[in-house]
């Protein structure tokens, strides 16, 4: 039979044996719990990074869509200005021929002599000249001739402009 001091002792042995296996087991699983939770940030971090490139990937789709966009907006822009610039070109020509067609129709009803044919031939002319101009030249002329008379004449210019501007603001108020 084991004395008493020796059951004492095994007792101790064991208990120290159980922290031992306790103290081991803690350990493990404290190993095995850094091992997860390494594992898990790194997913994290692995899955950051794949919404980050996906980000960035939606965010260049976003800018090359308003690229496309604002290109095609360009594009239909260019389209709608040239064919206005035609059409005001194919406007300036038939206006050019009616004034043309208008000092012939003028200069064929005029009265014959006098200060009242006079009068009519020059008018007629100057439609008939002002027709050819605008058929000749267009717009780009107009604008190119009015330039030259401004130019030359500026204080006179300056004075139409402003009766027309005091003319257009009362037609506006009425």
């Amino acid at each position: 039979m084991a004395s008493p001091s020796q059951t004492g002792r095994g007792a101790h042995d064991a208990m120290k044996d159980m922290g031992d296996k306790a103290r081991d087991t803690a350990g493990t699983m404290a190993d095995k719990a850094r091992e997860t939770a390494s594992n898990v940030a790194d997913k994290a971090r692995e899955t950051a990074g794949q919404v980050a490139d996906r980000a960035r990937d939606m965010a260049g789709q976003a800018v090359d869509k308003a690229r496309e966009f604002a290109s095609a907006g360009a594009d239909r822009a260019k389209e709608m200005a040239s064919a206005a610039g035609t059409k005001a070109t194919e406007l300036t020509s038939r206006v050019g021929s009616g004034m043309e067609s208008l000092g012939g129709s003028l200069r064929e009803n005029a009265p014959s002599g006098g200060f009242a044919g006079s009068m009519a031939s020059r008018v007629a002319e100057g439609l008939e000249q002002g027709g050819h101009f605008l058929k000749e030249e267009g717009l780009s002329g107009l604008a190119d001739e009015m330039t030259q008379v401004i130019r030359r004449n500026p204080i006179p210019s300056l004075m139409v402009g402003i009766a027309l501007g005091f003319l257009i603001a009362r037609a506006t108020r009425s």
